[in-house]
């Protein structure tokens, strides 16, 4: 039986439960930022050979894991063009709804492109408040410019 990428993520978030492993850990393990090791772990990103032999080591995977670690994955997880599950929904009620703001803004500023999902970078943290918790997320692309031709 072939193990696919999949079977794959599927290993890693069981392991991380059963040894108590959070994804601060693997990031440390890996030398990159929590966000991006845990979208490498859920199948979005390539690890070097390297990055992926530490997963392998830290999460005990098997020979096969750590070899499709290395592969270019396909990228897009949810499994529905709507997505069900409460908190992923938040953030596509937040592009629905802001959507059109947040466009206008950045071609005010920067002028016709788009901000990068390649050249990227996100930050997620916890901000403390006597009135509940808050989450910030930072999110931060290179703008690209259409070019005319």
């Amino acid at each position: 039986m072939s193990m696919k990428r999949d079977d794959v993520t599927d290993l890693i978030l069981f392991r991380r439960v059963k040894f108590g492993v959070t994804w601060a850990d693997v990031a440390e393990k890996v030398g990159r930022s929590k966000e991006w090791a845990t979208a490498a772990c859920l199948g979005q990103m390539q690890m070097t050979k390297a990055q992926a032999e530490a997963v392998g080591a830290l999460l005990e995977l098997p020979e096969d894991a750590v070899l499709l670690l290395q592969t270019v994955p396909y990228k897009g997880s949810l499994p529905t063009a709507v997505p069900t599950d409460p908190l992923i929904y938040r953030w596509y009620e937040v592009v629905n709804v802001y959507g059109t703001t947040i466009k206008e803004l950045i071609h005010e500023e920067f002028g016709d492109g788009i901000m990068s999902a390649i050249d990227f970078s996100m930050d997620i943290q916890r901000e403390v408040d006597p009135k509940g918790d808050r989450v910030k997320v930072v999110l931060s692309g290179k703008f690209l410019p259409y070019k005319s031709y």
